[in-house]
């Protein structure tokens, strides 16, 4: 009997480790409120007609920043063709740190703040970092990364959901 249960509890485990990376599949993304570094907000709705990252980090998140030079890049690379990220940093991470690494990186694209852990909390009770979403024109998520994308895929999605009308 104990076997079992070890078993079951493997397996159910297992199972919700699996669905961490599935695609979030034609939800639409919550009606959240962006507090930019510069103190203007962004609304999820003013990014409708344009294919956005939404990243959630933070500064002492290792992953974060190790893989922040390919959002950049990313960023850099789509921007011209309708594509927009915003980068939200963890309600936990102090404000001077966000914007001391927003300023030395140079980073081209939206920082937002989350100081309550609202946003993190409508977007799925976000909190493990880095999370990733990816939205499309419509406003539907189409995918979501826990941990560092698959560049070359994400890359790709990217370019299909550019594609689209």
């Amino acid at each position: 009997m104990k076997r079992i249960l070890y078993l079951a509890s493997i397996f159910a485990a297992a199972a919700v480790g699996w669905m961490l990376f599935l695609p979030a599949g034609g939800t639409t993304a919550p009606e959240t409120t962006f507090v930019l570094l510069d103190g203007s907000q962004k609304r999820t709705s003013d990014f409708k007609g344009k294919v956005t990252l939404v990243n959630f980090w933070a500064t002492s998140c290792t992953t974060c920043v190790a893989e922040m030079p390919r959002v950049i890049d990313t960023f850099n690379k789509y921007q011209a063709r309708g594509f927009d990220t915003v980068a939200v940093a963890m309600s936990y991470d102090p404000p001077s740190y966000v914007v001391n690494f927003s300023e030395t990186r140079k980073l081209p694209f939206k920082v937002a703040i989350d100081n309550t852990g609202a946003v993190a909390k409508a977007w799925g009770d976000v909190r493990l970092t880095p999370t990733t979403y990816v939205v499309n024109k419509q406003g539907d998520i189409v995918k979501r990364y826990i941990g560092e994308p698959d560049f070359a895929e994400l890359h790709h999605l990217i370019e299909t959901l550019l594609d689209q009308s």
